[in-house]
């Protein structure tokens, strides 16, 4: 699936690139990714979004959402965030749906480093037997620039 595909499906992700030449004037930085995969009767899609922010004060504050979900033959989805120990944020959703040998697959990993940036990416592949896989990466990221 072609990236200008991704990002007319998922209007979300049209908004979350816009975000970071808005936000780094603010000493805040926005990012984040998202993508879907359909072959035959499957498909999976991820999604990751991050935020981190730089007060008057210097103190610092960060976010970060994940998930994904798949559907048709037997699917699994995972997501789970972590965070670092220094305030920052790891975070990453896989989803997957095969039928046989049709497969569809999408992973986004985001990490915020607190205060500083964001960082998103999204891969995602497609496969039915007889043909080529369809593969495609999406990556975006933000820094607050300070």
């Amino acid at each position: 699936m072609s990236i200008a595909k991704t990002i007319t499906r998922t209007t979300a992700l049209a908004v979350l690139i816009l975000a970071p030449a808005l936000a780094q004037a603010q000493g805040s930085a926005t990012a984040g990714s998202a993508g879907s995969a359909a072959s035959g009767d499957t498909s999976a899609s991820t999604v990751g979004t991050g935020g981190t922010s730089t007060g008057a004060n210097g103190g610092t504050g960060s976010s970060l959402a994940t998930g994904g979900s798949s559907a048709g033959g037997k699917t699994m989805d995972r997501s789970h965030v972590n965070a670092t120990g220094n305030g920052g944020l790891n975070g990453q959703s896989k989803s997957m749906s095969h039928d046989g040998g049709t497969f569809s697959k999408s992973q986004t990993k985001t990490k915020v480093r607190d205060g500083e940036s964001v960082e998103s990416r999204t891969k995602t592949m497609s496969h039915e037997p007889g043909s080529k896989p369809v593969k495609s990466t999406t990556t975006t990221g933000a820094t607050t620039g300070q």
